[in-house]
């Protein structure tokens, strides 16, 4: 049987605060109670990869704190402005394995298909932030060539959702398209990555409900959460009712300089999770994208950190920690 939301005092919808959310860096400095730098770095920042940032999420930073780890990953600053040698715009040389507008074909058995071309929350670490979304975001008419693309390859077993944020497009084109994919035979597994049920977990309603779990796919939905403050109550009930409804969750977090590079932050990281059914599965190195080497963790650092972790956590509450190579046929396993 399907669970479904109980009913509640309907304040915004999910779509009306993707609309309304902060779109302004000193509209977002105003907020926060933060003095505008008068250096006009956030700005300058703002014009490369722009600041978005919903209501939500903005209503889990502290104030007047310009060292959050929240705000850290959403503030424009001045170290985007540099460029450091062996940060690049396509880290992964992801336009290489780009055969179809929408379609990213990186691993033998899944393909990636970028439905949306923006985010429901722009993070300033993004290894997308130079993404070409405009020739990548194809009309529904486009979208029969990246089918018969996958029906023509029986090796394809899964379909993963991304973007920008797949969930920030409307459920009656996610339903069409996962119904389209659901005539493949030779498919098995529809994955969703999204930042979503964390940056507006109003996303998770009776019209997500509708078709996510409920075809022959199995339905895989990979949050991304960075921080244990990252999850209140309201992301808890949202994610602990998609796993109600059948749905698997996981969790990947960048590891992430000022943000969760302290394993009193990854442990508790863990055990939010964990509380909320999701399952942590990746802790990624920082993909090296021009605009985020300010953000970057040095390797050795990573692995002391999970050896640590390991000591403290059981073994199911412990991610792998994995860098993506450019060309590589899987993640990179590190230690």
């Amino acid at each position: 049987m399907i669970a479904r939301t109980t009913p509640s005092v309907q304040t915004e919808s999910w779509q009306q605060l993707l609309r309304n959310a902060i779109r302004d860096p000193k509209e977002l400095f105003r907020a926060l109670d933060l003095p505008w730098q008068t250096d006009l770095s956030p700005a300058l920042a703002h014009q490369q990869f722009p600041v978005v940032v919903p209501t939500p999420y903005l209503s889990r930073i502290r104030k007047g704190d310009p060292n959050d780890p929240l705000l850290l990953q959403v503030l424009p600053s001045a170290p985007e402005l540099l460029t450091v040698e062996g940060f690049t715009q396509d880290p992964l040389e992801e336009a290489a394995s780009n055969p179809l507008p929408g379609l990213i074909h990186k691993y033998g058995n899944r393909v990636l298909l970028t439905v949306a071309g923006h985010c429901a929350i722009n993070c300033r670490y993004c290894f997308r932030r130079h993404f070409p979304y405009d020739s990548n975001t194809p009309g529904r008419e486009h979208w029969q060539k990246v089918l018969d693309y996958i029906a023509l390859r029986p090796e394809i077993e899964e379909v993963i959702y991304s973007g920008g944020e797949p969930l920030a497009v409307n459920d009656q084109r996610l339903g069409w398209l996962s119904a389209e994919l659901e005539q493949i035979s030779h498919l098995k597994r529809l994955r969703i990555h999204t930042r979503m049920p964390v940056a507006i977990p109003q996303r998770v309603d009776d019209g997500l409900l509708s078709w996510l779990g409920r075809g022959r796919l199995k339905s895989v939905l990979v949050i991304h959460c960075n921080h244990p403050r990252e999850i209140d109550l309201e992301v808890r009930n949202a994610l602990q009712l998609l796993h109600a409804n059948g749905v698997l969750l996981l969790n990947q977090s960048v590891l992430l300089r000022g943000v969760n590079d302290c394993v009193d932050t990854l442990e508790r990281l863990s055990q939010a999770l964990i509380d909320a059914s999701v399952q942590p599965y990746y802790l990624h190195l920082l993909d090296r994208v021009a605009g985020a080497a300010h953000f970057e963790v040095a390797e050795e650092r990573a692995l002391e950190l999970m050896r640590l972790l390991r000591e403290r956590c059981s073994g199911y509450m412990v991610p792998s920690l994995v860098r993506e190579c450019a060309g590589a046929r899987s993640k990179t396993i590190i230690g």
